[in-house]
């Protein structure tokens, strides 16, 4: 939608995105396993709430309205009815209207499209939050509660591990194509463990990974697959982290930077936002991700722009050929044509369009309903110059996220400036 009202991301605040493998994550191969206990959702949701506030400089008082993403509270955490956790966070926020939003991955993408939505109404003060904790479960639970993303009643079926094997069958058929080949997902891979260890809020900050090793299946990368037909197409540094973590951040009108005494130029404007379903009932075509490349042409209309003027970009790479896909979505490489993007060092942190530089969903984690609010809080943070040692050369003014549900069945697109 085009915002005949100006609205701006006010800066917020990101967690550690944790999990297995990360040093502070306690899990039975942690000296300290026992001794004490990782944060549980409420504590991410109150860390990510009370930073937010804290570094815009906004009392809990003057947010008018608030939302929460999240995908799977009731499944690994016994706990819905997460919009009356917000007021659990700042007292200020009490009495005021507040709701969970859920869309599968993309949860925190719709909370943050519905804060734009009520600034086009007139609200001048929002605040948007995610948090996931998926490591209360084994990996087979786990994968079992993340099928609902999927038809479950038709798609559960094809693996322990629903997701993964629906994105195998994905790159089953595009390395049949032969324009997209292991060493391109391979690539995309050892970037975003690169760029993560760049980044001390990284789920995999201290796990490197080479070329070889994200190219061959073996004991130090494996295949893990049950369906057979499927197995030899994904190996877990495809995948994206079960991570732990949360985020928020403070959506507001040109009226609300006043209220709060700050300027357009302290913000980071929404110059667009377009939200894009399919159909969950049936599968959609295994070579590219029309629901989320609709979403994208909408936002490029809206904010006048086309994909050559995006300098930066956050993009849902839950496995390694879905961020390849997504770059031919959103229009910076024709159809078959996104591995060369990664081949050529298009999209490294150095390179002319980088993307992921906090090492995306794969190296940075993915904290399924803190996602898409970590991708906008990423994108605006490199516009700021605040990412540290994954700062992007220069400052990049122009930037967007794409945020996805299930596979390409809800995507959320969001185009950003900075003055």
């Amino acid at each position: 939608m085009s915002l005949p009202r100006r609205a701006f991301v006010l800066g917020g605040h990101l967690t550690s995105f944790i999990g297995k493998k990360h040093p502070d994550f306690l899990w039975k191969g942690h000296p300290e396993f026992g001794q004490r206990e990782n944060p549980a959702l409420e504590d991410y949701i109150t860390m990510a709430v009370r930073g937010a506030l804290a570094a815009t400089g906004t009392p809990g008082e003057l947010v008018q309205k608030s939302w929460i993403g999240n995908f799977a509270g009731e499944l690994f955490n016994n706990q819905g009815h997460l919009g009356a956790a917000l007021p659990g966070a700042d007292p200020g926020l009490m009495f005021k209207p507040a709701m969970r939003v859920e869309g599968a991955c993309a949860s925190g993408g719709l909370a943050f499209a519905s804060a734009v939505e009520s600034i086009q109404a007139g609200t001048d003060i929002t605040l948007v939050a995610g948090a996931e904790v998926q490591t209360t479960a084994t990996a087979r639970q786990g994968g079992d509660f993340l099928a609902r993303a999927s038809h479950y009643r038709r798609q559960r079926g094809l693996d322990d591990f629903t997701f993964p094997a629906l994105f195998a069958r994905r790159t089953k058929a595009i390395y049949a194509q032969g324009d997209i080949t292991e060493d391109d997902t391979a690539l995309v891979s050892v970037k975003a463990y690169a760029n993560a260890n760049k980044n001390p809020l990284a789920h995999m900050k201290a796990v490197g990974m080479s070329f070889d090793t994200a190219r061959t299946a073996g004991d130090a990368n494996p295949a893990f697959l049950g369906n057979a037909d499927l197995a030899p197409y994904l190996k877990v540094s495809d995948c994206s982290q079960v991570s732990d973590g949360g985020a928020a951040m403070i959506v507001v009108s040109e009226a609300g930077l006043a209220k709060l005494g700050k300027r357009p130029e302290d913000a980071v404007e929404i110059l667009s936002i377009e939200v894009a379903t399919g159909n969950l009932y049936e599968d959609g075509d295994l070579f590219s991700m029309p629901v989320t490349a609709a979403a994208a042409a909408r936002a490029y209309a809206a904010a006048g722009l086309r994909p050559e003027d995006i300098q930066i970009g956050e993009v849902h790479d839950c496995f390694s050929v879905t961020e390849l896909l997504i770059y031919e979505a959103l229009g910076f490489a024709a159809k078959g044509r996104g591995g060369t993007l990664i081949r050529d060092g298009v999209t490294q942190i150095g390179g002319r369009l980088p993307i992921n530089t906090g090492g995306g969903l794969i190296g940075f984690g993915h904290p399924v309903g803190a996602t898409g609010v970590k991708q906008v809080l990423e994108v605006c943070r490199q516009m700021k110059g605040e990412c540290g040692a994954y700062q992007v050369p220069g400052q990049p003014t122009v930037g967007i996220t794409a945020n996805m549900g299930g596979d390409d069945k809800t995507a959320v697109v969001s185009i950003l400036r900075h003055a």
